[in-house]
């Protein structure tokens, strides 16, 4: 499976939020066990969603600013954005189904 996503840092996360009307930011570390186990499950939504939602991965670690900007206290958080702004948040490890309503409702 080829990996949709996008990357974001502090530097690009406007320019990534602006560039889709739809766009879901997974905000991770490499070292957080809940956060690859997620990862699949963003990697599926990526995959379905394609064309019509933008998802991005962005490693809380190495972009704090970011993480600070949105309150982000746990990861694994996803931000999930409609033309640029912030409509939802989820938090943990959640099932697929719930996260993909909340995808849909960017749609």
């Amino acid at each position: 499976m080829a990996d949709v996503t996008v990357t974001v840092t502090d530097a690009t996360f406007d320019k990534v939020i602006q560039s889709s009307e739809a766009v879901v930011v997974d905000c991770w570390a490499p070292w957080c066990a809940p956060c690859r186990m997620l990862a699949p499950i963003v990697e599926e939504l990526a995959q379905a969603y394609a064309g019509k939602v933008t998802f991005g991965k962005l490693n809380t670690d190495d972009n704090p600013a970011t993480a600070d900007r949105f309150g982000i206290m746990s990861i694994p958080t996803l931000l999930f954005f409609k033309k640029e702004k912030l409509i939802d948040t989820a938090v943990g490890v959640v099932p697929k189904a719930y996260l993909e309503a909340k995808v849909k409702k960017l749609l």
